[in-house]
């Protein structure tokens, strides 16, 4: 077919306006009769067109097969779907096919064409925001992490939020709602999700249903609303679905490297900061000037801080340690056996017990690991001195060299008692700092003899503020004592000029 747009264009002029020949056109351009008929009809060249569909002979008596294969597919997984390969080798082994395999990836590509879904396009107001979670792999303080990166979006005005996390989890869930309203500067009025476990305990007709407790207590504290999509329909909150790879591409690429996560959301949240400067795509204005637009249609700021700590009752054992996501934390041993509650942060596990905080650890998001604090089974210690060497508290234990030398004047003196004169000096590590005891230790080195109270007098001493009268309460040893009102006669006497009594 002749499809020279020039010449096609040149013929038809010389032809229909000049008055040229149909035979001398066929002379001057080599053109068949037909040829020129059809370029005479056509202000353009047609192109290929086929007469109907081609036969498949060998191809026909499967099609029906394919399309049921295909169809039964909708219901299966997701990752455990047919391939074109693998129905290509299920109807050669199962069904006798004996054609090729481009003709089975054909008719597979234009039979899922034609079932592909459409979608209606959503309109988003102004107090809407959409959350998800995703997959992101970063180097955390030189170990290669799988991390999950939160992402919540405003699609009335692009801006978008994002913040990693080790796991993806109900603290780390509640943290990041909380990072991202101070980040737009007020609350959406309603948000979208997946059905998260996270945030759904049991699902009802396919969408949303019985919600965590967890995440009840968020929405009571920022007063918005939950919508959450249907099952394996993320296309209704295909905003954040998009971004959410967006974010992934342009924040997390080349894969970040970074001694902490703090350090790491620090730049991640920059990197948000300005891509408010961004203009989308059939925008005038930058994401930042839409986002200010938006501000009004969200819910203010509470004055108090959200706590989005995951509050867990809990029991401590005999080993003086409490549970909490398969780790084990430890707490004075006095509390052995209690029931205490659990505040899991992202960065911090607190530990209370009638409403007082008897221990604080930094969070461990390995597996199955135990963070001692040697400071907690001291009291133990001191009644169990025998253990001093053999305690798995205290191998972690780092201490200068004054300690080693401490002990040994202590045990050479009283060869008895001096492990627990030494570990009532280490007791004092409960109320004073460990620079402080430090200080105090190589204070009393050179001292002929050294006692547990003489370093905590040297301690209180430093502490103590010339200008304020004695306090007691800081000195709980002095309430026991009981000194006896003086007998002033005898001064009395001397002031008025006669001779004291003995």
């Amino acid at each position: 077919m002749y499809n020279n747009m020039h010449d096609w264009a040149e013929i038809r002029r010389r032809v229909l306006i000049e008055g040229l020949s149909k035979r001398a056109a066929c002379r001057d351009y080599d053109l068949h009769w037909s040829t020129l008929e059809k370029i005479l009809a056509c202000d353009q060249p047609p192109g290929y067109r086929e007469a109907g569909p081609r036969v498949k002979p060998k191809l026909g008596p499967f099609l029906d097969t394919i399309h049921q294969i295909l169809e039964a597919d909708r219901s299966a997984p997701s990752k455990q779907r047919h391939t074109a390969a693998r129905i290509y080798q299920r109807l050669r082994g199962e069904f006798g096919y004996r054609g090729g395999p481009s003709v089975v990836r054909d008719a597979v590509r234009t039979l899922r064409r034609r079932h592909a879904e459409v979608f209606v396009p959503i309109e988003h107001g102004p107090e809407e925001a959409q959350a998800d979670f995703g997959r992101a792999e970063l180097v955390v303080a030189g170990r290669p992490v799988k991390a999950a990166l939160f992402v919540m979006t405003l699609p009335v005005s692009g801006a978008l939020f994002c913040c990693l996390f080790p796991r993806e989890c109900t603290e780390s869930f509640l943290e990041g709602h909380v990072r991202a309203f101070a980040f737009f500067g007020g609350a959406p009025r309603r948000i979208s999700y997946d059905n998260s476990r996270i945030a759904v305990l049991r699902i009802v007709r396919r969408r949303g249903g019985t919600m965590t407790e967890a995440f009840e207590r968020l929405k009571s504290y920022y007063l918005f609303d939950s919508h959450f999509c249907l099952i394996r329909r993320p296309n209704e909150k295909g905003h954040v679905e998009n971004l959410l790879g967006y974010a992934r591409r342009n924040f997390l690429v080349p894969v970040p490297v970074a001694d902490d996560w703090l350090s790491l959301n620090d730049v991640l949240i920059q990197r948000c900061r300005e891509d408010l400067a961004r203009c989308a795509w059939g925008q005038t204005a930058t994401n930042a000037e839409r986002l200010a637009g938006q501000l009004p249609a969200l819910l203010p700021m509470p004055a108090a801080p959200f706590d989005p700590s995951r509050i867990v009752p809990s029991r401590v054992n005999s080993l003086s340690l409490v549970r909490f996501d398969t780790n084990n934390y430890s707490v004075p041993v006095r509390y052995a056996h209690q029931r205490v509650t659990l505040r899991a942060g992202i960065e911090t596990i607190r530990v209370e017990c009638d409403g007082r905080v008897i221990a604080e650890h930094r969070r461990e998001w390995g597996h199955y690991q135990t963070v001692f604090d040697w400071v907690h089974y001291l009291r133990l210690l001191e009644r169990k001195p025998g253990a001093l060497d053999y305690a798995r508290p205290l191998k972690g234990m780092s201490l200068p060299d004054c300690f080693p030398l401490l002990r040994a004047r202590l045990e050479e003196a009283d060869p008895e008692g001096g492990a627990v004169e030494f570990i009532r000096v280490l007791l004092l590590h409960e109320d004073f700092s460990s620079e402080e005891v430090i200080a105090a230790v190589r204070a009393v080195l050179p001292l002929p003899t050294i006692k547990a109270a003489d370093v905590r007098v040297l301690l209180e001493r430093a502490r103590e503020d010339r200008t304020t009268p004695l306090c007691l309460e800081s000195r709980p040893h002095l309430k026991a004592i009981r000194v006896g009102r003086p007998d002033l006669k005898g001064y009395g006497a001397l002031l008025a000029g006669g001779e004291a009594q003995p």
